[in-house]
């Protein structure tokens, strides 16, 4: 794991010593096991490099091949290890002595540009080739590493960090209207719809799944990652459940390769439980423990959320731990933090304004412990939703509905009503609304709550943001029928979906050096996930059948076949906030009176929120929509004062 960093003067001047160090002095406040620098006349390229794997220990980064006159700068854990030696002929007595930037810098040697589609796993790199005279870059597929870059008429530059860039002289910190308009306009988690783009207009970031090359003082950018879907036919659904086992044990197995203690997010859901159950199994083999973070609310919070909810995971968590043994499993509540006190911290490690708030304190909470504890490694199962976990009872039982296969269709509610405990008449009331939506919409929208608008209508307009995200079918009211299957579909059609985890998860990273994983994510398990029929994923009633049916004895029932209650996280923020409310709500009143901010936020529905939130942090307001309005609203007003 690495901070990366280079500059390419064109007109092949030297680059100078002082934007050497301008550059790497941006990382002196990380910690490193080794710090390296290659020169040429024109060209430098940097990296600030903390070791993870067995393998990165003492190998220098930047890598040079004098014979190929070749040299690398990465940021990459590479998975698919074996079947890349392998297509490439590498002696197997070698493979143990071979770094994952040699790797890559071997697959190039074979495949030129075409090298990122071979690669399976974390990274983002830049290739110096001589004979070219080019940079090569890629950024993997779902852009797990960040990569920003400058390209100006004289120079490129690129680093893992936007701060290195602002520190040189030839790049200007001018903010980017276009990419604000649409952050403010978006009401879902990510910024833009253009990954491309940054806060900053004079910094751009590669996109994930994407490649770039630079030469002659030109950037070319093609996407090379695209997800093709292909069925698996196969019998019985135990084949396809030692299908499932196998691939995601390999996913698991490939991502705990480090010299360093392994870690966990744990929850008491299926997708933390599935990713710790195939790993504290790959770890007994190697009589290692794994080591489990949970966050759990704050001691006198009372859960206030639906019956169907539960706030405080622990007593499913403790379950899971008990069932698998060989984890040593830590509970974190964080007492002394909530939203509104991490806000400064977050714009500064994330270099921008954020949406999401609402976890932010113990996420990050999470990896200074994990640091603590020497982990390298710290597993997640953040995509589960949509690969290892999906299917979705209802969604699915309106496809039946749609098709008329009302056999099979009245099997499945039957069984689902009973599972969950209630009349088929009340299950098949939901299934019918989401077969036949059009026939409800009145009453449809009636129900659902519109997102406040957080954006200034003119500067938006101005922007012309309402027409690009129209044609990107953005929905900004929270009205949008849509199906499940249609979310899941631009989940790996579009990376603005995911950019924003990278970006957290590689700058988190690079602060505490411990590197986030998630199997989930793996492309191999992508996938298998998607070749997988529908039918294996809903079956007898019974939602995300697969990944139940595949963890028997995995697991333990309570948490393998529980689908009455899921949890929340996240739900004491507000109560968290109690002694800062007043000064939550002072702060609040100055944005609304500052007429720079009225330029760029909608004040008006700033003041509603304001009045109906109320002197009172009630524990619901956490999810309020009023409440995200104004802490959003807030993350960008002190974003804005930091600029100016």
């Amino acid at each position: 794991m690495s901070a990366i960093a280079g500059i390419y003067h064109f007109n092949s001047r030297e680059v100078s010593t002082e934007e050497i160090n301008r550059v790497m002095r941006s990382f002196q406040s990380y910690p490193a096991d080794d710090i390296q620098v290659w020169r040429q006349k024109g060209l430098f390229l940097g990296c600030h490099n903390q070791w993870i794997t067995p393998e990165s220990i003492s190998q220098p980064i930047p890598f040079y091949n004098l014979e190929k006159k070749l040299v690398i700068t990465a940021d990459a854990i590479i998975d698919n290890r074996e079947e890349l030696f392998l297509k490439l002929g590498v002696d197997k007595n070698a493979w143990g002595d071979i770094s994952d930037t040699e790797l890559i810098l071997l697959a190039y040697e074979r495949w030129n540009s075409s090298c990122p589609s071979y690669l399976i796993g974390d990274f983002a790199f830049m290739i110096w080739d001589e004979s070219e005279n080019q940079l090569f870059g890629a950024r993997d597929f779902s852009g797990a590493r960040t990569l920003y870059y400058h390209h100006g008429y004289e120079t490129f530059a690129f680093s893992t960090l936007v701060r290195p860039l602002l520190h040189l002289p030839f790049v200007r910190s001018k903010r980017n209207e276009e990419w604000i308009a649409e952050f403010l306009t978006i009401p879902w988690n990510f910024e833009s719809v253009d990954t491309s783009s940054a806060v900053y207009e004079q910094i751009k970031q590669l996109s994930p799944g994407y490649q770039i090359i630079v030469k002659s003082g030109r950037v070319t950018l093609t996407r090379y990652a695209f997800i093709q879907q292909q069925d698996l036919l196969l019998k019985t659904n135990e084949e396809y459940e030692e299908a499932f086992k196998e691939v995601f044990q390999v996913a698991i197995s490939s991502r705990i390769r480090t010299h360093k203690a392994i870690g966990a997010h744990l929850s008491g859901g299926l997708d933390s439980g599935s990713v710790v159950s195939f790993a504290a199994k790959a770890l007994r083999n190697r009589e290692e423990k794994l080591r489990t973070f949970s966050y759990v609310p704050i001691q006198d919070f009372v859960d206030w959320t639906p019956k169907y909810r539960i706030a405080n995971e622990k007593k499913f968590i403790k379950s899971t731990v008990q069932y698998l043994g060989n984890i040593e499993d830590t509970y974190l509540d964080f007492k002394e933090r909530n939203p509104f006190t991490e806000i400064d911290d977050w714009i500064d490690l994330l270099e921008m304004p954020y949406k999401f708030f609402e976890n932010t304190f113990w996420l990050k909470g999470i990896y200074e412990e994990a640091a603590r504890q020497n982990i390298g490694i710290l597993l997640n199962g953040q995509r589960g939703n949509w690969t290892i976990s999906w299917g979705h009872a209802l969604d699915y039982q309106a496809s039946l509905l749609k098709k008329l296969s009302l056999k099979k269709l009245s099997h499945e509610m039957k069984l689902y009503s009973q599972n969950i405990g209630v009349t088929r008449s009340r299950v098949f009331h939901f299934v019918r609304r989401k077969a036949f939506p059009l026939l409800h919409l009145s009453s449809y929208r009636k129900q659902e709550s519109q997102f406040p608008q957080m954006v200034n209508p003119n500067f938006a307009r101005k922007q012309d943001v309402y027409k690009k995200l129209k044609k990107h079918q953005i929905d900004l009211t929270g009205n949008a029928i849509t199906s499940v299957y249609e979310v899941k579909e631009k989940q790996f059609e579009h990376p603005y979906y995911w950019n924003i985890t990278g970006t957290y998860g590689s700058k988190l990273s690079v602060r505490y050096g411990v590197w986030d994983r998630d199997p989930t994510n793996d492309l191999r398990v992508i996938r298998f996930c998607l070749s997988v029929p529908e039918s294996q994923y809903v079956q007898d009633g019974v939602d995300r059948s697969l990944i139940r049916r595949a963890t028997k004895g995995m697991l333990p029932d309570n948490i393998r076949m529980n689908q009455k209650v899921k949890g929340v996280q996240g739900a004491d923020g507000t109560l968290r906030m109690v002694q800062a409310w007043p000064s939550f709500l002072q702060e609040v009143e100055a944005l609304i009176s500052d007429e720079q901010m009225a330029c760029y936020l909608d004040m008006a529905s700033l003041k509603e929120a304001k009045k109906t939130i109320g002197t009172i942090p009630k524990p619901e307001l956490i999810f309020d929509l009023r409440f995200r309005l104004l802490m959003r609203s807030l993350i960008f007003y002190r974003f804005m004062k930091k600029m100016n």
